[in-house]
């Protein structure tokens, strides 16, 4: 997980490296739960924290479980996963050192897929992913990174490029040191924390460090819409 920088509450929620990822699974039908849960369980570096019917439910198991990902259908009764991502942001549950969303569909061009990941998810996967990307997009996630079915990043990709960032986000850009902003286009680059410590010779620590407070400073809720912000404004 991205460490916090000074400026963010410490994270409470896996205080050791070798604890494991926790997983909120939010979906309104018990199969779907039941099969996401065999699914992890198997993994030992993966652990089910709780499940949740609706976004409602998954909103208070967030604030009371503090899970490191939030693994929810974005289509649910009563309150779906769009309306539960903008009340976790509004509760401060979202984001680095909180909880971060991995959303599911079973269509490959949902309607919401902008809107959940503008909102601040940080991934989204098909329900039909295969059993290597779905485990592997809950640790990626977890580890600050951006998780996209490969069947959906094209069109995911084209959709923000043709987007404008909003004049706040724009704004924020100017409180960026030199050092943040390469950061920042690197992000846009699609490339990985290692890759970026690489690339700029520094260590991956000093990485995790300039993302936290990029992220904070643009006010990015994940790194899906931090690269959206580099490549409409520092391409």
């Amino acid at each position: 997980m991205t460490t916090a920088s000074a400026s963010w509450p410490r994270c409470l929620w896996r205080t050791q490296v070798s604890e494991p990822i926790r997983v909120l699974l939010a979906d309104d039908k018990p199969i779907v739960r039941a099969g996401l849960t065999a699914i992890l369980t198997t993994q030992t570096d993966l652990a089910v924290v709780g499940t949740a019917n609706d976004g409602e439910e998954a909103v208070e198991a967030c604030a009371r479980l503090r899970p490191d990902v939030l693994l929810m259908d974005i289509r649910m009764p009563r309150r779906d996963g769009l309306w539960a991502l903008a009340e976790l942001g509004r509760r401060g549950l979202l984001g680095p050192g909180r909880s971060r969303v991995l959303m599911l569909t079973t269509f490959d061009l949902d309607e919401y897929v902008d809107e959940a990941l503008a909102a601040g998810a940080s991934g989204f996967l098909l329900k039909n992913s295969s059993y290597e990307e779905m485990t592997g997009a809950v640790r990626a996630v977890a580890a600050g990174h951006s998780a996209l079915s490969p069947v959906v990043t094209r069109r995911i990709i084209e959709g923000y490029l043709n987007g404008r960032p909003s004049d706040q986000e724009l704004a924020r850009l100017n409180e960026l040191t030199d050092r943040e902003r390469d950061v920042l286009r690197l992000i846009g680059d699609g490339l990985s924390n290692a890759e970026i410590a690489d690339r700029l010779v520094v260590s991956l620590h000093t990485v995790k460090t300039h993302v936290s407070r990029v992220l904070m400073k643009t006010g990015c809720q994940s790194r899906a819409r931090a690269a959206v912000l580099a490549r409409n404004t520092l391409a």
